[in-house]
């Protein structure tokens, strides 16, 4: 290579560095974003986050792709999350159980749901109701808990899982009714609901996503909602409160976080566009239809919520001696 070669070689590799350097970074968001799940696809966790996904990515302008991780009790989608990088390209499904219950549960957790996750906002939330099987014969509250007073330890109760918001719900309900009953938790909500429906178990505490369409088609008889209001999809349903036991409000709830590192205008730019996904007239249908409460809310309320919770179920957790390892 001649000397002039070289010379005009370096004068290009020069402007190419001075132009590279000058290049203004693209605005946020310029690629997809992934929506973590902890659940398997087809639950009501996962319809929650594609119905609100679709909407979200034209708050974005960019796709958003749900990325399910199921098992552990959403631990691994939680770790996962936690040691994900922080550019606002990564969101999460976090519900009560990686917020509040974990800690409480597990002596030693892959993640820190204090410190690792960036809340972003609530998105909905469904109350936990005791059903009955078609043959267990009971079709009223007043003599399901006849039914329990009468037979300490009798009634079997299925569940999705031990630590499971159904399961804390039961222990709930069981102390302030001052009833006794055998717990059966499942390795998730669609085998505990099959064997409801098939009358291998007489009692199951379901949420309203995972079995509407059993309880439309009566092969789950809803008995008692353990929610401060009746439910509008079932309003013939009574609540723990009418029944004398008003500490009784039990929900499985969903809100979005992300990596903790994520930058505070990217969480604030997420949030923002969350609230108007939640808000929007045609998701806010479709989830209640699938028997969801949606319950938007910012990121500071969420942090509020979010602490009671953990004052309200610790306290539970503790006076009840439950522990999973």
């Amino acid at each position: 290579m001649t000397r002039i070669s070289r010379f005009a070689a370096a004068l290009l590799a020069l402007a190419a560095s001075l132009f590279a350097f000058d290049a203004p970074a693209q605005p946020y968001p310029n690629k997809q974003v992934r929506w973590v799940v902890g659940y398997p696809a087809g639950g009501g966790t996962d319809f929650l986050a594609r119905t609100a996904g679709a909407q979200l990515s034209q708050q974005l302008g960019q796709p958003v792709v749900i990325d399910n991780r199921p098992g552990a009790a959403a631990i691994i989608a939680s770790e996962h999350v936690a040691r994900s990088p922080g550019d606002g390209y990564t969101v999460f499904s976090a519900d009560n159980g990686v917020l509040v219950y974990n800690p409480a549960l597990y002596k030693k957790l892959p993640y820190d749901a204090e410190k690792d996750f960036a809340l972003l906002g609530m998105m909905g939330r469904s109350s936990l109701i005791i059903t009955a099987a078609p043959n267990a014969g009971i079709t009223d509250a007043k003599a399901l808990l006849a039914e329990l007073k009468r037979s300490p330890g009798k009634y079997s109760v299925a569940t999705p899982g031990l630590g499971s918001p159904h399961h804390l719900a039961l222990e709930l309900f069981q102390r302030e009714a001052g009833v006794s009953v055998l717990h059966v938790p499942y390795k998730g909500g669609a085998p505990a609901l099959q064997d409801l429906m098939g009358g291998q178990v007489p009692l199951m505490v379901l949420d309203l996503p995972s079995g509407v369409s059993a309880v439309k088609a009566g092969k789950a008889i809803p008995l008692i909602a353990m929610s401060g209001e009746r439910m509008p999809q079932l309003p013939n349903v009574v609540t723990a409160k009418e029944l004398g036991f008003p500490a009784v409000e039990a929900y499985a709830w969903q809100g979005l976080v992300a990596p903790a590192a994520t930058p505070k205008d990217v969480q604030a730019r997420l949030g923002a566009d969350l609230m108007k996904t939640m808000n929007d007239p045609g998701v806010r249908q479709k989830l209640q239809d699938a028997g969801w409460d949606p319950t938007p809310a910012d990121a500071a309320e969420m942090n509020r919520y979010t602490e009671a919770e953990r004052k309200k179920w610790h306290a539970l957790i503790k006076a009840r001696d439950i522990k999973l390892d």
